[in-house]
């Protein structure tokens, strides 16, 4: 594994300061049941990083403390941790939207046979990645039968109400290019996932996010091998656009990892780039209960060009047209 954060310059970026508080995203663990090729997580079946129940708790007493509305669970496959359906149905008592990073195939592993009606009797928002609408770019990114296993995931889902008007349950599938490349227009390329999975599968969603593929862990590394690393910085470089500075996620987001310590993004815990307040490194989020993060400077590299290059990228899909 290439390390690429060496690689990725700190002053090219501009600075940018957080806004209020509106989303908490919390890593379960790493532990996944895929090895995708554009995984900036590394994660996979042997990683053993996990969540506690200590943890999990301290989650809780911050949501109660900060009044943030929004749960946004990721990991790995989050569901494979043990605390995630207590997670899920606690902050949906207190009427938290929750949304759960699915990879769609978790909801047809032993043990799992029930997630899907958990998921829709807690109401909770499936953020299910289907890189493509062909099987064979799926499975080329994903691994061999992913693609098969994701449509029967995905009209499991359906069944129940996911992406059906009127019922609520929202069914939001995510779009990763194949390789060094950014992502194409939101808008048209969800018409034609909804075509096409409508009439070849009989399968509807919500809406389609677009993210771009960020330099970084599994993706970084397989770029740093084929030589193609320093091409894709210029293409995200070249591509940025000031006004999608207003929308990056990491004005109103905090990510807290498997330890409990947080990160202004996702993608800044992967690269080990911790919040910092006043200076400090390495804070807890038991240690930011109460505390009103405005205004405080995130931390910024140039990996940040991934989510402010062309239409902008960021967990939340497109941030413009």
């Amino acid at each position: 594994m290439h390390a690429t954060l060496p690689l990725l310059q700190s002053a090219a970026f501009p600075q940018i300061r957080r806004r209020k508080l509106e989303t908490l995203q919390v890593n379960l663990g790493y532990k996944c049941n895929q090895s995708c090729l554009h995984c900036h997580v590394n994660a996979g079946p042997r990683r053993t990083e996990m969540m506690s129940a200590k943890t999990v708790d301290t989650v809780l007493a911050f949501l109660d403390a900060s009044g943030v509305r929004t749960l946004d669970v990721t990991g790995g496959a989050p569901e494979l941790n043990p605390e995630f359906r207590r997670l899920a149905a606690a902050a949906r008592s207190r009427g938290v939207h929750v949304m759960d990073r699915c990879n769609l195939t978790i909801l047809l592993e032993p043990g799992q046979e029930d997630l899907a009606e958990f998921l829709a009797g807690q109401r909770v928002e499936v953020v299910a990645s289907l890189p493509c609408y062909l099987e064979d770019n799926v499975d080329r990114q994903r691994g061999e039968g992913v693609f098969r296993r994701s449509l029967e995931a995905l009209r499991r889902l359906n069944a129940l109400g996911y992406g059906r008007p009127g019922t609520g349950l929202e069914l939001s599938l995510v779009y990763n290019p194949q390789g060094p490349s950014l992502p194409p227009a939101q808008s048209g390329l969800e018409d034609a996932y909804r075509a096409h999975l409508a009439a070849g599968f009989g399968i509807a969603f919500t809406r389609l996010y677009t993210l771009a593929n960020m330099p970084i862990q599994r993706f970084g590394s397989a770029l740093v091998s084929k030589g193609q690393f320093d091409d894709y910085m210029r293409l995200l470089r070249a591509s940025h656009r000031d006004e999608n500075l207003e929308h990056v996620m990491c004005r109103t987001l905090v990510s807290v990892d498997w330890q409990g310590y947080v990160y202004d993004c996702d993608f800044n815990q992967m690269l080990g780039l911790p919040l910092r307040v006043n200076g400090r490194p390495r804070e807890r989020l038991a240690d930011l209960i109460g505390r009103d993060l405005a205004g405080n400077p995130i931390v910024v590299a140039d990996h940040c060009f991934g989510c402010t290059a062309g239409q902008g990228s960021s967990c939340g899909g497109a941030l413009a047209d």
